[in-house]
């Protein structure tokens, strides 16, 4: 009998410690219930809609060079096309301090962005740092290159259509004004290049001129190389004289004696020519003269040729200024705007029903892994 009444007092405690802790799951389901409450209250009453214009964009060169056109050799060893570049300093640009301000001082960002004050997750506080600003701003920007196609996806988040509208238009305006800024630079570059080299290639044109005009005014010879010619023909036609003397005097020789007035003359003419020859022939060349006409061609010839080098460079350099010019023109680049800023007609973010979805399966796979570990416990206590 006693046995029967302590075997009901056990069953009674047993089945009390279970109706507790039903009671103590409840409760703490009920911790589940207010924290998703106060989920659906925010996401009803406080949480900031954002909308999101977007802009799709491009880079192209005037020539008609693709953003993705690499050569066989460039694609293999990952080398970038110069538009791609581009359209990567672009990306980098757009989430940049610089391109911020320039957003400051065309429509005012920051004030835009300080008017939501209720939603304190995304709210932008006055005495915010420059860095934290920039690091708000960059969390409302997302950018996307894509490298099959070349296009450069910006979506801009705003706390109302006409905001969102306004930072995309603005940052359209300023990505044109980086990229027309570029290839400004690049021509001013490259045609300064080509305009120092043309100055450069004039000065040693003027400097070999002159080197050769001071030589031929310092020996009074306008071409040597003629002159040389001139000589020759002469010393050829002495030579022929010489020769044609010569003869004749052997001739005379055979019928008159050495003291005849006829040989006397004859000889005095060819010692002549012979001495002329000579003098002739020193002209040309000598060990001794400083003014040989051989050196004088040699020097001559290598001024001149100093002369035309530097000509060919000059009128090289001429050319290319004038091509720069042209190619300047031909390859200057331009943003491409393939999907233009349009005002949103709903909020992008926050997706409110999938968030409150999600939050509660989360909340209770948490409650229940906790119940599960209680469990365990309290089966492991007794």
């Amino acid at each position: 009998m006693q046995l029967n009444k302590r075997a009901m007092i056990l069953r009674s405690i047993k089945d009390i410690k279970k109706h507790k802790e039903r009671l103590n799951r409840l409760d703490s389901f009920k911790t589940v219930l207010y924290i998703m409450v106060a989920v659906i209250f925010y996401y009803a009453f406080i949480a900031a809609d954002r909308y999101v214009s977007e802009v799709s964009l491009s880079v192209k060169s005037t020539d008609g060079s693709s953003p993705v056109a690499l050569s066989g050799i460039e694609s293999l060893v990952g080398i970038p096309s110069s538009s791609t570049e581009d359209i990567r300093h672009l990306q980098e640009y757009i989430k940049s301090l610089d391109m911020l301000k320039k957003l400051d001082e065309k429509i005012n960002l920051r004030e835009l962005y300080e008017k939501q004050k209720l939603d304190l997750f995304f709210r932008l506080y006055s005495s915010a740092s420059q860095e934290s600003y920039l690091n708000y701003y960059r969390d409302r920007i997302h950018t996307l290159f894509d490298e099959s196609t070349g296009l450069l996806n910006v979506a801009v988040e705003g706390f109302s259509p006409e905001d969102a509208q306004s930072i995309s238009v603005a940052i359209l305006e300023e990505s044109e004004r980086f990229i027309n800024e570029i290839s400004r630079n690049i021509a001013r570059e490259q045609l300064s290049f080509a305009q120092g080299e043309l100055e450069n290639a004039k000065q040693k044109y003027k400097e070999a001129k002159n080197e050769l005009l001071a030589f031929q005014n310092q020996y009074g010879i306008f071409d040597p190389q003629s002159l040389v010619q001139t000589k020759a023909g002469f010393i050829t036609e002495i030579e022929l004289q010489i020769s044609k003397k010569e003869t004749e005097l052997n001739a005379m020789r055979s019928y008159l004696n050495e003291n005849a007035p006829e040989i006397i003359a004859l000889k005095a003419e060819l010692k002549a020519h012979k001495e002329q020859l000579e003098k002739e022939r020193r002209k040309v060349a000598s060990n001794t003269s400083k003014d040989r006409l051989n050196d004088v061609v040699a020097q001559f010839e290598a001024l001149y040729l100093n002369l035309s080098f530097a000509e060919d460079v000059y009128k090289t350099a001429i050319t290319a200024v004038e091509t720069t010019r042209i190619e300047i023109g031909r390859k200057a680049k331009q943003l491409v705007v393939i999907q233009s800023p349009h005002k949103p007609e709903s909020a992008a973010y926050p997706n409110k029903i999938y968030n409150i979805i999600t939050i509660f399966i989360i909340l209770s796979l948490i409650f229940g892994i906790v119940r599960l570990i209680r469990a365990i416990i309290d089966e492991h206590r007794y």
